[in-house]
């Protein structure tokens, strides 16, 4: 289980709610599918103020509603909310959208034109405020967190795309983090659209494993222990699944296999984003 730097440990696999909010008719089932999850032990909810508006936010809030103490909940802050005033405006409205007193760790959501120390400022006026418990990064790169200079100490994550299709964090983010024993949450692990999972190397080790292609992607992803996954799953039996690729152990082969199909980054790249 992954810990964050300052010794709190969070599960490995929790759960993403990136277009989640946006269809009316569609909340109470995502609200389900997050309590499902609960259930199942992936206990970290991830979501953001851009995720419909503030949608995802609120189908969070009736997900949670009772359960608070059992949630390591996170959310993030737009850029251009993130000022000093601005990311306190903004964090006050995301805890009444989600009907809770405090978040776990907020977040910036990438970097806009706000000064990192302007943002760190009022992230931290927030945490004395009570408002969150820890803050951190999304989508900065080891320049980003190098600019943040002595306020690294107190960063708890950087957020960023990671999966087996977007692998250059790998050549210096990775392990520039992992120094710092500040854990990455990879968003998107098994893709967009689902190219990643109709890859034949996916497929041959799914049925090695008797698996399927995402809880494989997802396997790939937990192979680290300083990886916290974020799949988002709106419906039961993906959910299901997506909780029983932690039982999944990759072999030697299996890794192999995946490395031949997309091979780790030999030099370094810029951050991918979606």
């Amino acid at each position: 289980m992954p810990s964050l730097p300052d010794g709190t440990p969070i599960p490995a696999l929790g759960q993403g709610t990136w277009h989640m909010g946006e269809k009316g008719a569609a909340r109470k089932a995502e609200a389900d599918a997050l309590r499902l999850g609960l259930d199942l032990g992936m206990t970290l909810i991830d979501t953001a103020e851009m995720y419909a508006e503030g949608g995802a936010e609120e189908v969070v809030g009736e997900a949670i509603a009772g359960r608070r103490a059992e949630v390591f909940l996170v959310s993030k802050v737009y850029p251009h909310n993130a000022s000093r005033r601005g990311a306190v405006a903004a964090c006050e409205r995301s805890l009444k959208r989600m009907k809770v007193e405090t978040i776990d760790l907020y977040l910036l959501h990438w970097r806009g034109s706000v000064p990192l120390a302007e943002t760190v400022e009022a992230f931290e006026a927030l945490r004395a405020a009570g408002k969150i418990r820890r803050w951190g990064v999304s989508n900065c790169d080891v320049d980003d967190l190098e600019e943040l200079g002595p306020a690294l100490a107190d960063c708890a994550t950087d957020q960023v795309l990671y999966s087996l299709e977007h692998r250059g964090v790998e050549f210096d983010l990775l392990p520039f983090c992992a120094a710092r024993r500040m854990p990455v949450m990879a968003y998107s692990p098994i893709g967009q659209g689902g190219k990643l999972l109709r890859h034949r190397a996916l497929a041959r080790v799914a049925a090695r494993q008797g698996a399927t292609p995402a809880q494989v992607a997802l396997a790939w992803t937990l192979r680290d222990a300083t990886i916290v996954s974020i799949p988002k799953a709106s419906d039961p039996a993906h959910v299901r699944q997506n909780a029983a690729a932690r039982e999944l152990a990759l072999t030697a082969e299996d890794l192999a296999t995946l490395d031949a199909a997309f091979a780790p980054p030999t030099r370094k790249r810029g951050l991918a984003m979606l």
